[in-house]
């Protein structure tokens, strides 16, 4: 791998060490510091991931009309902002959900714009086979950061306390910025655009609407999505208020079953190349998702092995999966039109994010938080059957190349 993908490898390792400590930190402020409902700790992953239905389209088609390296770095500059807040306003008292939520919300947008030009930037410097293995290394450093985090967050919330604990946040943006800044490589120009951007915008969706690969994939990862942000956005209350289990516990339960998003990044090369990237998205998608009908099972002494079965298991097949699926859709995309396709996908992917988090809020309301949990889980369990609609599930390959213009 050359030095500048070293160099966006190490971004990503910071920034998703800081982000997973993050996530399990401001959930922890919200319930033992500010003593949030589960409505309002659900609203808080809403408001992460909102942005994506708000800003999404939009994003995609500014990033394709600009260099991708210099938006990354106002990004990370703004995000260190943001959540420098968050520790400042403790220290001063004046830390409320408002301010939570309004960090959350304008991170989250943030967020838009970096993962849509992150996704555009690395075919700069990887092609063919090395950005397949870029995505698996991308992904692999992601489930380990996610690892780590959520342990180190548990240690530090115990040490210095939760707000704290986000000034870990706040220093690995600045390393993330520093390290795409040394980035050499350089991203030609784009031709200035005579379209408008609702045109530009428009192009990208007909584009994933035409083609059988990426509307399969989209509609699944939308589905699954609103099944994981359900259990997900209630996690913390649940371990914490029904399972009854601490803060450095929950960490530490948290980093063990990331250990299966390791696996999957490591196992998706080897599995995909055996069976086939059409079998192996199958086997991996549709294989893992029922395995979250354990986690509502979960309880102190041995019923804690029903959540690390089920968090192993669901980690190995959503990373696993989002590898092959990554690296695919890299690939099969015209370099002009890749910002404006990945931002069409991840608005559906990720804007049901927050339909999810507040549907699980809502049910968490009205019938409980375990009950909500089993209606989420259940819901993830059959997600993976939409896979069976389009033509991957006859073919053992996923296709590599663009066929008259919008696949085959």
């Amino acid at each position: 791998m050359t030095r500048d993908f070293r160099l966006l490898w190490g971004a990503e390792a910071s920034s998703k060490l800081g982000t997973s400590i993050t996530q399990l930190a401001i959930p922890l402020i919200a319930v033992s510091t500010l003593q949030a409902t589960a409505f309002q700790t659900t609203l808080l992953y809403a408001a992460t991931w909102l942005p994506w239905l708000l800003a999404g389209l939009p994003a995609g088609a500014w990033v394709d009309r600009m260099r991708r390296r210099p938006v990354m770095i106002v990004c990370d500059l703004v995000a260190l902002g943001l959540f420098l807040s968050i520790p400042v306003a403790a220290w001063l008292d004046v830390l409320t959900i408002g301010q939570l939520l309004a960090v959350s919300l304008a991170a989250g947008t943030v967020a838009v714009f970096f993962d849509t030009a992150n996704q555009a930037f690395l075919p700069v410097l990887l092609t063919g086979d090395d950005l397949a293995r870029g995505n698996a290394r991308l992904q692999g450093t992601e489930s380990t950061m996610q690892v780590a985090g959520p342990g180190l967050a548990g240690l530090l919330v115990q040490l210095v306390g939760a707000a704290a604990a986000v000034l870990v946040d706040v220093a690995s943006y600045a390393v993330s910025a520093l390290f795409v800044w040394r980035i050499r490589a350089r991203e030609p120009r784009p031709e200035p655009k005579r379209t408008r951007l609702r045109r530009d915008v428009a192009e990208g969706i007909r584009f994933v609407a035409a083609d059988p690969y990426l509307r399969v994939l989209t509609a699944f990862g939308a589905m699954c999505n609103l099944g994981l942000i359900g259990y997900q956005s209630l996690f913390v209350v649940f371990l914490v208020r029904d399972v009854g289990i601490g803060a450095g516990t929950v960490g530490m339960l948290i980093a063990v079953t990331s250990l299966g998003g390791i696996a999957g990044a490591a196992l998706a090369g080897p599995v995909s190349r055996r069976i086939g990237t059409a079998r192996a998205v199958l086997l991996f998608n549709i294989g893992a998702m029922p395995f979250g009908l354990l986690l509502p099972l979960t309880g102190t002494g041995w019923r804690l092995a029903f959540l690390i079965v089920a968090l192993l298991a669901i980690g190995v097949g959503v990373v696993a999966g989002n590898v092959l699926k990554a690296s695919f859709r890299q690939q099969w995309t015209p370099p002009e039109l890749l910002g404006r396709v990945l931002v069409s996908m991840q608005v559906l992917n990720l804007g049901a994010m927050p339909l999810g988090a507040l549907g699980a809020g809502a049910l968490a309301s009205a019938v409980g938080v375990r009950d909500a949990m089993w209606w989420s889980t259940g819901f993830l369990a059959v997600t993976g059957l939409i896979l069976l609609i389009g033509p991957i599930k006859s073919r053992r390959d996923l296709p590599s190349r663009v066929v008259a213009g919008v696949g085959a």
